[in-house]
């Protein structure tokens, strides 16, 4: 069952000691909800497994007591927070659950006990707007993790909603923090070198398709395929895809730029799509997604481009 916020907030006051739970390589957008929900509602902040980089810093700056790894079933409920599919949760096993999530596609929804799911920006906004209708106090801390989500799952702000500018206005308003104290924030995050080189020679070894007038990337990476793919679209592709394969497992992550989207590509759609093909499981968003499925990462990757060509095939960006 679809609810608003208001309902979620009304569900909540029937649960004590809840987890609020984050995906594998928790983001800012992931770990900032966590946080202010379980700051809100009283609770505990737990990822899947790790914080990645940015995360990483933001828990580490603004003193975010996290479990990693959590046991589900050492709580009487979960809220999953900007969560998919189920393989983001490295296969954790829920018990009694419910779900917030912005992405296009959302798997985790058919089994929940009830979901706040709308398309946003950035699960954060969707956080904030719940925050406003329970009229809760937004400590500085709490605004500023908010605020850092937006930013960073926006790409700042490259494919922001009215609601990301309108929630960023509310944070600023309720929760005294500048938006220039978030930039200071993200700017303190040590640059990784390793992620550095693992880009360059992805893109140095990516396969360049043309169809018609649009460009296809794909690459293989041992690690870092989101940033791979992600790099691939800022250098000039339309659409890029990127496998990481490991243990008879592939990870494939997608981006396409905005002209793509508006020709009719739905990567989230699509790798959900293909990930049930080669029993696994995909989701995210128009615009960047991604999969966990078995098998070997040329073959899904060549699944990929094909069906991504099939729906561009003869249409014009113009």
């Amino acid at each position: 069952m679809n609810i608003d916020e208001i309902t979620f907030y009304d569900q909540m006051l029937n649960y004590q000691n809840v987890l609020f739970l984050g995906h594998r390589n928790t983001d800012p957008d992931a770990v900032s909800s966590a946080f202010a929900l379980a700051e809100s509602f009283g609770g505990t902040v737990g990822v899947a497994d790790y914080c990645g980089r940015v995360a990483s810093m933001l828990v580490d700056q603004l003193e975010i007591e996290v479990v990693y790894a959590p046991d589900p079933s050492d709580y009487d409920f979960t809220v999953v927070v900007d969560t998919s599919t189920q393989s983001q949760l490295n296969d954790l096993v829920l018990g009694d659950y419910c779900v917030i999530d912005h992405h296009s596609v959302s798997q985790l929804i058919d089994d929940a006990s009830f979901y706040l799911h709308r398309l946003a920006g950035s699960t954060a906004e969707i956080v904030v707007d719940v925050l406003k209708c329970m009229n809760a106090p937004i400590r500085e801390r709490t605004a500023l993790a908010l605020m850092t989500g937006i930013i960073t799952d926006t790409g700042h702000f490259k494919h922001a909603t009215t609601g990301s500018f309108r929630a960023i206005a509310d944070l600023i308003d309720l929760g005294g923090v500048s938006y220039s104290e978030a930039l200071d924030l993200l700017a303190s995050t040590p640059q990784d070198i390793s992620m550095r080189t693992t880009v360059l020679e992805s893109a140095n070894r990516a396969n360049i398709l043309k169809l018609d007038d649009w460009i296809f990337a794909i690459s293989e990476s041992d690690s870092f395929g989101a940033a791979v793919a992600t790099a691939l679209t800022n250098i000039g592709a339309d659409i890029s895809f990127v496998g990481t394969a490991r243990d008879g497992i592939t990870k494939v992550s997608g981006r396409a730029k905005r002209d793509a989207i508006r020709c009719g590509i739905n990567l989230g759609e699509l790798m959900r799509d293909i990930g049930l093909e080669y029993q696994g499981s995909g989701g995210g968003h128009a615009g960047a997604a991604g999969m966990e499925v078995i098998g070997t990462s040329g073959a899904v990757l060549n699944r990929c481009v094909e069906e991504s060509s099939s729906i561009l095939k003869g249409v014009s960006r113009n």
